[in-house]
C-alpha cells in the first residue's frame, strides 16, 4: 500500500511539474491594437491618407507632362511622406513592421523613379512608376489599424 501511495504521489508531482513548465510556453500575442496605440498612430494615418488622396494631382501633372511641377509636387507635398510612414511603421505590431517598412521602401523607390523620369522627361516611366507608387501606398495603408 505504501508503494502504491509513493507511485501515486510521484505521478502527481510529475504532472504538476509538467503543467507548470509548459503552461507558459506560448505567450499570447496581441491580436489587435489598444485604443492608446490607435490614438497615437491615427493622426499620422490621416495625414498619409490625405497625401494618398493627392496622388491624382500628380497623375494630372504627369499627363500634362509638366515636369517641373511634377518634381515640385514630389519634393513639396509628398516630401513628408517618408517620415510619416517611417513613424507609423515603427509603431505597428512587430509582425507588421517588416512588411510596412518594405512597402514604404518600395513606394519611395517608385517616387524616386517618377522624379528621375520627370528630370529626363520620360512619360512612360513616370506613368509606370506612378502606378507602382499608388499600389504600394494602398498596400501600406491596408496594414494599418482602423479607428
Amino acid at each position: 500500500m505504501i508503494r502504491v501511495r509513493s507511485i501515486f504521489i510521484f505521478m502527481l508531482v510529475l504532472i504538476t511539474v509538467t503543467l507548470v513548465s509548459f503552461g507558459h510556453v506560448a505567450e499570447a500575442k496581441p491580436l489587435s491594437y489598444t485604443s492608446a496605440q490607435i490614438e497615437e498612430i491615427q493622426p499620422y494615418v490621416t495625414e498619409v491618407t490625405a497625401l494618398r488622396d493627392r496622388l491624382p494631382e500628380l497623375a494630372t501633372l504627369i499627363e500634362e507632362q509638366n515636369w517641373t511641377f511634377v518634381r515640385n509636387f514630389i519634393h513639396g507635398p509628398l516630401g513628408e511622406l517618408r517620415a510619416k510612414t517611417a513613424y507609423i511603421s515603427r509603431s505597428l505590431r512587430p509582425e507588421d513592421q517588416a512588411k510596412a517598412r518594405e512597402l514604404a521602401k518600395d513606394t519611395f523607390k517608385s517616387l524616386v523613379a517618377i522624379d528621375a523620369a520627370a528630370a529626363s522627361e520620360n512619360y512612360k516611366l513616370a506613368v509606370r512608376s506612378l502606378d507602382k507608387t499608388i499600389k504600394g501606398l494602398d498596400a501600406f495603408l491596408e496594414l494599418l489599424p482602423q479607428s
